[in-house]
């Protein structure tokens, strides 16, 4: 691999890569930007496969790149999670780069937080990266590379109110993220979370409606006042942004990076 991924378009040849939560938002952006660098990456939903034929469609466009497949499961079954691995496994024989994209959100005091949706949501947001990357760090150990990219989010390293199950999760995640570079510092495999602040996609976009009913505000006091209110750019996070970040990492510039939680957040947790 070159020392630069400016310097070789293709420096993520031959490698293999996951990425859950992969066929919208950050996660296609990341799969999109491994893809053009020439990895054979796998995209997760628990979506129907007939449902994500058109992303796999435009993904597989271009006959010049490696061809994106779809693995699908529901990151809060440890089964399905299990089988989906063997049918990756089956097919390329390793997994050298796990993305922990997936997540969810729910919006709520925490006196009327839903215990079925905590539980939901630490079970896709935490649970499922740390049996994924439980199941990746063999194979990884034993090749003497890999790289477990968690997207974690500035409410891994800072809080706000009414997303207790969101903000645990995340700062669970941070702290699987610094085990995991500690276990695994002297085999060649490294363990990062990259932290956005607000991120267009579709996860925040349906945060709008539960936003607006916590705060009694409208979508447009919602998106100024409370979601980009923190960020001192007073812009949302690209998506291309997060994903370059993702790719950086996997270079080999990028090997003493580990453990390590980087903020892209427009400056949200510079305060």
């Amino acid at each position: 691999m070159s020392n630069s991924i400016f310097e070789n378009a293709k420096m993520l040849a031959g490698k293999t890569a996951l990425v859950t939560g992969g066929t919208s938002g950050i996660g296609l952006g990341v799969a999109k930007r491994f893809q053009s660098l020439g990895a054979d990456v796998w995209i997760n939903s628990h979506e129907a496969p007939e449902d994500v034929a058109a992303t796999l469609e435009d993904l597989n466009s271009n006959s010049a790149l490696p061809k994106v497949q779809f693995a699908q499961a529901d990151m809060a079954d440890n089964v399905k999670i299990d089988g989906m691995l063997d049918g990756v496994l089956s097919v390329n024989g390793r997994i050298d780069i796990l993305v922990n994209n997936v997540g969810i959100q729910h919006v709520s005091p925490i006196d009327e937080f839903p215990a079925e949706k905590w539980q939901q949501i630490i079970d896709i947001n935490l649970s499922s990266a740390f049996h994924l990357t439980k199941h990746c760090l063999p194979g990884m150990s034993e090749n003497g590379w890999g790289r477990v990219i968690n997207i974690a989010s500035a409410h891994g390293l800072v809080a706000s109110p009414f997303k207790s199950a969101y903000v645990a999760a995340k700062h669970g995640v941070l702290g699987l993220t610094k085990v995991t570079a500690l276990e695994q510092a002297e085999k060649g495999v490294t363990s990062n979370a990259i932290c956005p602040g607000y991120v267009w996609t579709p996860l925040v976009e349906k945060q709008l409606a539960d936003q607006c009913k916590v705060h009694g505000l409208s979508k447009e006091e919602v998106i100024e006042n409370i979601m980009l209110a923190p960020q001192p750019t007073k812009k949302f996070v690209q998506i291309e942004e997060v994903a370059e970040l993702a790719a950086f990492l996997c270079g080999d510039l990028a090997g003493s990076i580990t453990g390590a939680s980087l903020p892209i957040d427009g400056g949200w947790t510079a305060r």
